[in-house]
């Protein structure tokens, strides 16, 4: 009998290979002690949908809160800030361009914002209707529909209840995308956050009517009037009407032998039990959804520290949420590649990513030494800044820049080499005993003059901008210097014109 060794001293017989408890299922819903259903799907296991006796269009209405829309919309927002790319990897590059030309032609964002829709309702179908275009079979259209119209069946599939069969019925293949959040075999329709913060919804919609009540008794100054203990039933309605009337009109006429006193009441305490009720409510809504509170709420004050650690747990949602686009996404490009084109296994991914920022004060030195004449290579430029190589062009200016250098280099070294081979010249040999007629103490001493204070002025400056703007306020004194220069470049011309009308 065969065998297949697992390690020096273990080994399986291929006869157990087939048996079924090695290669079938066996803890299945049909054998198991507690399902029984007379029906083909799965019931909803939400705790809240079964205790409410509701269904998923509740969760729906919850939107309408202000703090859940806006917890909401800021999550998404995190995902739909980010830059998308299709990696072409190993794939062509005629069919990955046919990809991204998919992508760019439909509204992206919506589909993102749509399939983000299943971390809140557990998972989210959308429909893909495909169309021909020339030789190509490409989606036309990607809508989102109702997520109560779907169930899921014994076999964790996906399923449309109709007026024919409300039980639901099986989805034809390449049809749906459905993304799920954190799905599993006992809850195929996965976690919904929704769910978390219902019942603190629904409290804090609570709070906020009896505020409400409390606010319209409490805040209004209480109008009790005073009449004779003999007056009749009829003119005591009378006064109680008037009284009613006063609220809105502030105006009554009463008997003389009658009074109307004006009683304020303090309830400010008592309305803070309600406003701490509405705040609580709305950091446990945050935090489902979020998973911090310090973005939403503005009362929220914290050390930089914490700060931090709030923004690194919304970044790790964001970064979760951003998986589930990314699959739901490369299941659509997978389609698109089986329905056009055949026997491929290298096609490309969709990705999302964060754009990096600059650095500033890396781009401001570069900019002072660009300025200052260096020059950086493509090399650093991409090392640096992230930039590929096919993003960097040199301009015409630039390269003519940079031949006209190699020019001048080849002008000098030319001079050089002839200067080496003539003899000296007269005229020069007399300008240069004059300039060496200068001691190198006061050349010394005027450089001193003029650079001292400027290096002083460096060194205890803290920026760059610090640099100019003194430089500007302190005049550097060069007047001596200056004569020094006319009286070289004066004898000079007068040197060049006697000797050159010889």
């Amino acid at each position: 009998m065969k065998k297949l060794w697992i390690n020096e001293r273990e080994y399986v017989l291929f006869n157990d290979l087939k048996q079924p408890k090695l290669s079938q299922e066996i803890a299945t819903r049909k054998r198991s002690l507690d399902y029984y259903s007379i029906i083909k799907n799965l019931p909803d296991p939400d705790p809240v949908l079964r205790e409410q006796d509701k269904d998923i269009k509740v969760y729906r209405e919850m939107l309408c809160d202000p703090h859940v829309w806006a917890c909401v919309q800021s999550r998404k927002s995190g995902v739909l800030s980010l830059e998308w790319e299709i990696d072409r990897g190993k794939a062509k590059t005629q069919q990955a361009e046919f990809i991204e030309s998919i992508f760019n032609n439909i509204d992206l964002n919506s589909v993102i914002s749509e399939i983000l829709d299943a971390t809140l309702f557990g998972f989210q179908p959308i429909e893909v209707n495909w169309q021909r275009r020339g030789s190509y079979i490409v989606p036309s259209e990607i809508m989102a529909k109702p997520v109560e119209w779907f169930v899921f069946d014994e076999d964790n599939l996906l399923m449309l209840k109709t007026k024919e069969n409300f039980n639901g019925e099986l989805l034809p293949d390449k049809k749906f995308l459905c993304p799920r959040y954190n799905p599993s075999y006992q809850n195929p329709y996965g976690e919904r956050t929704l769910s978390r913060i219902f019942w603190n919804v629904t409290f804090k919609r609570g709070g906020v009517r009896f505020w409400s009540l409390f606010t319209e008794k409490y805040g209004m100054p209480f109008l009790v009037a005073k009449h004779p203990r003999a007056t009749e039933e009829d003119e005591t309605e009378n006064l109680a009407t008037m009284l009613d009337s006063m609220i809105q009109d502030a105006i009554a006429v009463i008997p003389d032998d009658s009074s109307i006193e004006i009683q304020e009441s303090n309830k400010t305490s008592s309305a803070d039990i309600y406003e701490k009720l509405v705040d609580k409510m709305n950091s446990e809504i945050s935090k489902a959804i979020l998973g911090q509170t310090l973005t939403t709420e503005i009362g929220n004050k914290g050390s930089y520290s914490a700060s931090k650690t709030h923004m690194d747990v919304r970044k790790d949602i964001i970064d979760a949420d951003k998986r589930i686009v990314e699959r739901t996404l490369n299941q659509l490009i997978q389609w698109i590649y089986e329905l056009n084109f055949t026997g491929q296994n290298d096609i490309p991914v969709f990705s999302m990513y964060e754009e990096e920022d600059v650095d500033l004060t890396l781009a401001q030195r570069d900019k002072i030494l660009a300025d200052a004449g260096v020059k950086f290579t493509k090399k650093y430029l991409m090392k640096a800044y992230g930039f590929e190589e096919e993003d960097i062009v040199v301009s015409e200016a630039e390269s003519e820049a940079n031949s006209n250098n190699k020019n001048i280099l080849k002008l000098e070294k030319n001079f050089r080499e002839f200067k080496q081979n003539q003899t000296a010249f007269p005229d020069q040999e007399t300008i240069d005993d004059f300039i060496d007629s200068f001691s190198a103490d006061e050349l010394q001493e005027q450089a001193k003059t003029i650079f001292g204070s400027v290096f002083d002025l460096v060194n205890k400056a803290s920026s760059y901008e610090e640099i100019q703007e003194k430089l500007s306020e302190q005049g550097v004194k060069t007047d001596q210097i200056e004569k020094v220069l006319q009286k070289v470049i004066f004898i000079s011309e007068i040197w060049g014109h006697l000797n050159g009308n010889d």
